[in-house]
């Protein structure tokens, strides 16, 4: 499979250097959150969300070069997605992330939420610097949509009345806003045309819609490892996914297990066979592919350059995560 390094060549020394001045940004107002700052920008992430920015920056202006304001954009964005993964990691009182030790675990919930929440705070300040209205309010609703996104899956537990449509919604909110509004915002700071700005849009939606579902079909197929995560967390926490809604439809007697989350002996592994079993996985791919499929096809009138490529590329990388 592609690696990410390898996959974001145009922009990688760009990347690179944004990972080091989120280092300096983060802590150097606040040595108290030197050690987490170390942590949360030097664990592994593969930075996509800012590559996205930082390409889209290069695909949309005639010289192909990044300015300021694409690269503090970029930073804002990574900014918000490392904020909203530490406050979920507190919520669900995860204990890994990527194979490392959450923030939560490592510096104690005080530290993490204050993490989170100096980082929502930062990005805010950097956002509204950028002075430039039409960005402010599509990063500002990304934070809603994140808020959003954790109530749903807060009050959707064990919920088998969760439909298709309920899950892609919130994985809108969850996954997919961040990037589609960055997108957009990117775009806008290039003062693409109206049109071109809401393809940016749709191209950021569906890749993230693609990402989320098969990161939900991995949590079924991949090794705690390969993960940095339990296999079948999701499920066990009772968070419904693509591959158990389309389960369900064939199975109606996975309904009860659910339903009295898992607590008899035996519950979760016969849950896991009949998922395992039924059409649930290979329908997932198809919608991931389906969304990946859609994204590629909102790039059209970019001008053929290499970051254009690379953002193609991406719609196939994130289906290649799955083999």
């Amino acid at each position: 499979m592609t690696s990410t390094t390898s996959l974001f060549h145009p922009v990688e020394a760009d990347v690179d250097l944004l990972t080091e001045n989120l280092k300096q940004l983060v802590s150097a107002r606040h040595p108290i959150l030197f050690a987490a700052a170390e942590y949360l920008f030097g664990a592994g992430g593969k930075r996509l969300r800012p590559a996205i920015v930082l390409l889209i920056s290069r695909a949309t202006t005639d010289n192909q070069e990044i300015s300021d304001r694409h690269r503090r954009l970029a930073e804002i964005t990574e900014m918000i997605h490392t904020a909203s993964l530490v406050h979920d990691d507190v919520v669900d009182e995860s204990d890994l992330r990527r194979g490392l030790p959450t923030v939560h675990s490592s510096f104690g919930n005080r530290i993490a939420v204050l993490a989170g929440d100096f980082l929502f705070a930062q990005s805010s300040w950097y956002l509204a610097n950028l002075d430039n209205l039409a960005v402010v309010k599509l990063l500002s609703e990304v934070i809603m949509d994140l808020a959003e996104g954790e109530i749903q899956q807060g009050l959707r537990r064990f919920d088998t009345s969760l439909s298709l449509e309920d899950y892609l919604e919130k994985s809108y909110y969850k996954t997919a806003s961040l990037i589609a509004n960055s997108a957009k915002a990117a775009g806008v700071l290039s003062n693409v045309s109206e049109k071109m700005a809401q393809n940016l849009y749709l191209y950021g939606r569906n890749l993230g819609l693609a990402f989320q579902i098969v990161d939900d079909i991995l949590d079924f197929t991949g090794s705690d490892e390969a993960l940095g995560k339990p296999a079948a967390s999701d499920l066990k926490s009772g968070n419904l996914t693509a591959p158990v809604l389309y389960a369900l439809e064939e199975h109606p007697s996975l309904e009860a297990l659910i339903e009295r989350e898992f607590k008899e002996p035996g519950d979760l592994d016969q849950a896991l066979n009949w998922i395992d079993k039924s059409e649930g996985l290979p329908r997932s791919r198809e919608l991931a592919a389906n969304h990946a499929r859609r994204a590629g096809e909102c790039l059209a009138d970019l001008p053929k350059t290499e970051s254009y490529e690379t953002l193609i590329n991406l719609t196939d990388y994130v289906l290649r995560r799955l083999y």
